[in-house]
């Protein structure tokens, strides 16, 4: 099963180092069939991509959360093995709850797929919407506007062997 794990680039980094990802559980997002419900398509493809948006919308929080960061939205495609990934039948009704999974223990990096990152024309409108995330969930619709704003810019897909660049450790 492909899930999509957010993170950032300090993230990013630390899992480089360590070799895997998180120590679990770790929040991530796959096709599910809430996300199936809520996307309306049975193309796999659109759904795949949609739970891939759903985890940079994630990896904004995480942004918010961390001052320090590069403002760049990052998401990490990783193949765990079916059954690895669960639903939280709790979370179901939450507006964020679409696709999301808890993926139980680390993913070791030899399991990532691809990477998927902002290019550096983003910085800008993802450091606007990082900053009006709160207000946009307090139902302003002027932030709203704002967070919409950095999904206007694509993530640009990396091969894993192109990390170490990603983190600033190639050489």
């Amino acid at each position: 099963m492909r899930v999509y794990v957010p993170l950032t680039l300090p993230g990013l980094a630390e899992a480089y180092k360590t070799g895997e990802l998180g120590g679990g559980p770790l929040l991530a997002y796959a096709v599910t069939p809430a996300l199936r419900e809520w996307y309306l398509s049975d193309d796999i493809e659109e759904l795949e991509y949609a739970a891939l948006n759903r985890a940079a919308v994630a990896s904004l929080r995480l942004l918010a959360a961390d001052a320090g960061a590069a403002r760049r939205r990052v998401v990490v495609a990783v193949d765990v093995a079916d059954g690895a990934a669960t639903v939280d039948p709790d979370r179901g009704l939450e507006p964020a709850a679409p696709g999301e999974v808890r993926v139980a223990g680390a993913v070791p990096l030899g399991k990532v797929a691809s990477v998927h990152v902002d290019s550096g024309d983003a910085e800008a409108d993802v450091t606007a919407a990082a900053e009006a995330l709160v207000a946009a969930d307090g139902g302003d619709d002027d932030a709203q506007f704002v967070v919409d704003g950095a999904e206007d810019h694509e993530l640009l897909w990396f091969a894993t062997q192109e990390i170490p660049n990603l983190v600033g450790l190639g050489g």
